[in-house]
């Protein structure tokens, strides 16, 4: 396969790959918590097969590689429901939940309690309140979340929920479901949060359409060009077999 063809298929792996992500961010335009993400493009440099016994050397062929992802997180806005086992975070900062094999990290504060009593994410999760799960017994009268994350009910306070931060978010890991992975967690102090509101997606429709018709046009104008190329060396080699 020729150069030409195999730079324009590189651009179109990455649109592909590019458009995947956007039709991730719509699906869940309306999930609490979600923060968008977006590919990283950089130039990948590769020489052709060396020929230094011509008198004009090989040029350096440009391709196309996508060789990361980054995330926005951007704070969304705030949509009051009323539900006091939904939190909102003001502010930077996760709320810290336990995750089948190690902790994780979530913006969504859309809560539940399981049939065990235990305070859990929508994803069964339990919430992290100092450091351990908690209980919680509706006979005890109705849960209040303080701004400062501490929780009471008519027994006296139950505890304080937990929430870091971390020096550079974009080095955490996406786990699915809305919750990340990350080292070096840094436990927060000044915490703000608010009860009977939740954290909606930070993702723009209109800006995502806006990016999926014009990667959709950035790869109908690379398969045209890959088509072109392929139509004039087939001429090519029509016209030279023709050559007596």
């Amino acid at each position: 396969m020729e150069n030409a063809q195999l730079i324009g298929l590189s651009r179109q792996l990455g649109l592909r790959r590019q458009l995947d992500v956007i039709a991730n961010n719509l699906a869940n335009i309306n999930t609490a918590g979600f923060k968008g993400q977006n590919l990283l493009f950089e130039e990948y440099l590769m020489p052709k097969a060396e020929a230094t016994a011509f008198q004009r050397p090989d040029h350096p062929l440009s391709y196309t590689n996508d060789y990361g992802d980054a995330t926005n997180f951007a704070q969304g806005a705030l949509r009051e429901t009323g539900n006091p086992l939904d939190v909102a975070i003001q502010g930077d900062g996760f709320l810290v939940v336990q995750g089948p094999t190690e902790e994780l990290y979530t913006r969504a504060g859309n809560f539940a309690v399981g049939p065990d009593g235990i305070l859990q994410t929508q994803q069964g999760y339990p919430v992290l309140v100092d450091g351990g799960p908690i209980e919680i017994n509706s006979e005890d009268g109705p849960l209040s979340i303080a701004k400062d994350g501490t929780l009471s009910n008519n027994q006296g306070i139950l505890g304080r929920l937990n929430m870091v931060n971390f020096e550079n978010p974009q080095e955490l890991t996406l786990r699915g479901q809305n919750t990340y992975a990350g080292e070096n967690p840094i436990p927060m102090e000044n915490i703000e949060v608010q009860q009977g509101f939740l954290e909606m997606s930070n993702i723009e429709g209109v800006v995502e359409i806006t990016r999926m018709i014009e990667v959709t046009r950035n790869y109908a104008s690379v398969s045209r060009i890959i088509s072109q190329r392929d139509d004039l060396q087939e001429r090519a080699i029509r016209e030279l077999g023709r050559v007596s």
